[in-house]
């Protein structure tokens, strides 16, 4: 295949919006969120979680939340990139 015609790297193109579709809605004290997990074998790249400021290393499962009332995205709830946070499971869970 001739170099021009290779598809682009998946870390060059821009960040896809994430549906709603397989995830769930979390009550906290600053709103709702829509939670969705993140298995290991999916989780490439290195995260910094806003619960302890530790990072999430590649295959460590976790979760992915974003404000329910979104629409960064352009659909409602998809959660555009800059609303998106990647969280440790037990991080999210004890966050109130």
């Amino acid at each position: 295949m001739a170099p021009s015609q290779r598809r682009r790297s998946k870390h060059l193109r821009p960040a896809r919006p994430l549906g709603v579709g397989h995830a769930t809605s979390s009550a906290k004290s600053d709103g709702r969120w829509i939670v969705r997990t993140v298995a290991g074998s999916s989780a490439l790249k290195d995260y910094r979680c806003p619960g302890c400021n530790q990072l999430i290393r590649p295959g460590t499962p976790h979760v992915v939340v974003w404000p329910s009332d979104s629409h960064t995205g352009g659909i409602a709830g998809s959660g555009g990139v800059a609303d998106r946070r990647h969280w440790h499971n037990s991080c999210w869970s004890r966050r109130r």
